[in-house]
């Protein structure tokens, strides 16, 4: 009996090496000794620890990084008081990048999402899918390159991450919040940052959060940056976007903070002002030279506004400083892709699986830079590979539709027909796969097939030009003139640069002048 460790040790221990489900459980049990209420009058230190430690331990089962994850979905759009100017200044504005003539490859060579972005190497909310031109759009889209389904509501996931509290305490919250005398904890400065933190991240009760962070500032007399960090957060999530910028104004006022730095350079690209988040993120590179988080957010908001030239430099630049860095690796590798250099990017994808990655995306990734590089001898292997790491079935008809596609580059187009029909089989939402089948379709002169094909296919990518163009060239061919010169109008709006689709159009206006 001599040898039992002390409980409290026994939940540090749990603690610190991550194991947070049996430190609650350990806590649980020394403050099942105690009433809770008593908690906060009680002089007893050790149950002021049990409690502090059971706090912590439940926030970090939930904890999100707010500064990397965020993500605007429909709801939030649909919602949002702040209006734009509706022609901004080009190259001044993530909303309308559109409008941006693209720097690098064109839509022929690398597909864009509905927002008119490029395709990035790397999956993020922001960068995929981004505002769509209209609500309508972004409804109707629901797949624009595996990752742009169009997020329900980024609300979504603080409500999920706000039930957390009956996952981890079947028998009722561990705190309950009405009862909470918040100017008493305020007054405890460690107390207080423990209870914010789980308020804040495990409750999702961003209200009461507000509360308690300004409270606890006003008893530090308006100096301690933290809590005016935590303000900040409590702003930006109520989407008070002024009022967070003044709080994280002034918690850098007080303490120079990289976190600090991100935060900020989040509420103005929220607010649409990709310039000025730039300047504050090169702001906080002069404090904090060659500051790997500062390089990859300058990088993330040169790609959202397409200049995907600086954002590479960046990226290689975050490579220099972290030569492990998974997302620079990965956009890096998907640029030299997109850019003819599949060799290139077969040695930044190598390089990712050297350093344990080992998923589908990165295996359907080494085929295509296989196949592209003529390297015929492993492409099949990483197909089958990536099929066998498919977590779902919209990772599985990626890998069809990309197997098609080697199909189709090695001429056995019967076998290219029956791997798009997989890819539909697995989802029956993938546009590109109902196009490539309707030209097939077309090689057969399966006519009817082809034009139900391809308007499924426009009516679920709009953005894509090849539905709206091959459906011109059809209907020009069977002599539906009108179908086909609406079908080349919509294929000029989404790439205003393609040759074809302007050659179809004079021959459409001459033979219309003619009648």
């Amino acid at each position: 009996m001599g040898l039992e460790m002390d409980p409290l040790l026994q939940a540090w221990s749990y603690f610190r090496r991550r194991k947070f489900e049996q430190c609650s459980v350990v806590c649980g049990r020394i403050l099942d000794k105690e009433p809770y209420d008593q908690i906060e009058c009680c002089f007893l230190v050790s149950l002021q620890a049990a409690w502090s430690l059971k706090t912590r331990a439940q926030t970090e089962m939930v904890y999100v990084d707010e500064i990397d994850v965020d993500q605007e979905g429909i709801a939030e759009m649909t919602l949002d008081e702040n209006s734009i100017a509706q022609v901004a200044r080009p190259g001044t504005s993530l909303r309308q990048a559109t409008a941006k003539k693209l720097e690098g490859p064109s839509p022929a060579v690398r597909p864009v999402t509905q927002s008119g972005r490029p395709l990035t190497g790397f999956v993020r909310p922001g960068t995929q899918s981004g505002r769509p031109g209209t609500m309508e759009q972004a409804i109707r889209t629901p797949r624009t390159a595996h990752t742009a389904r169009p997020i329900t509501s980024a609300s979504g996931r603080y409500i999920r991450l706000g039930t957390a509290s009956m996952l981890t305490n079947p028998d009722g919250p561990f705190i309950n919040l009405s009862r909470l005398n918040l100017s008493k904890y305020a007054q405890s400065p460690n107390l207080a940052k423990t209870l914010f933190e789980y308020i804040f991240h495990h409750e999702n009760d961003v209200k009461n959060a507000l509360e308690l962070a300004a409270l606890a500032t006003e008893n530090a007399q308006y100096k301690d940056w933290w809590w005016k960090v935590q303000l900040g957060k409590c702003y930006y999530r109520l989407g008070l976007l002024r009022e967070a910028e003044n709080q994280f104004k002034s918690a850098l006022v007080h303490q120079d903070m990289v976190d600090t730095v991100l935060y900020l350079g989040k509420v103005y690209a929220r607010m649409d002002q990709p310039l000025t988040a730039l300047s504050m993120y090169k702001q906080g590179l002069d404090r904090f030279p060659k500051e790997v988080t500062l390089l990859c957010a300058v990088a993330r908001i040169h790609e959202e506004m397409n200049n995907l030239t600086s954002a590479t430099e960046y990226y290689k630049e975050v490579l220099k400083q972290d030569n492990t860095h998974v997302e620079a690796i990965a956009c890096i590798g998907s640029n030299h892709f997109y850019t003819d250099q599949p060799e290139i990017a077969l040695r930044f994808y190598r390089r990712l699986l050297q350093m344990g990655v080992y998923n589908c995306e990165l295996f359907n990734n080494l085929g295509l830079c296989c196949f592209y590089a003529q390297q015929y001898d492993i492409i099949l292997t990483s197909f089958e590979r990536a099929l066998s790491l498919a977590v779902n079935d919209e990772e599985v008809a990626d890998v069809w539709y990309n197997l098609g596609h080697v199909a189709v580059g090695i001429g056995d187009l019967n076998l290219a027909y029956q791997c798009f029909k997989l890819t539909l089989a697995n989802n029956n939402d993938h546009a590109e796969a109902y196009n490539n089948l309707a030209v097939l379709e077309m090689r057969k002169n399966h006519i009817e097939q082809a034009r139900a094909l391809l308007q499924t296919s426009a009516a679920l990518a709009p953005h894509m030009y090849e539905p709206h163009f091959n459906f011109a060239c059809l209907s020009d061919k069977i002599g539906d003139l009108q179908s086909s010169y609406v079908a080349a109008q919509k294929s000029a709006a989404a790439f205003p640069d393609h040759v074809e689709t302007q050659q179809l159009l004079e021959k459409l206006r001459q033979h219309f002048a003619m009648i």
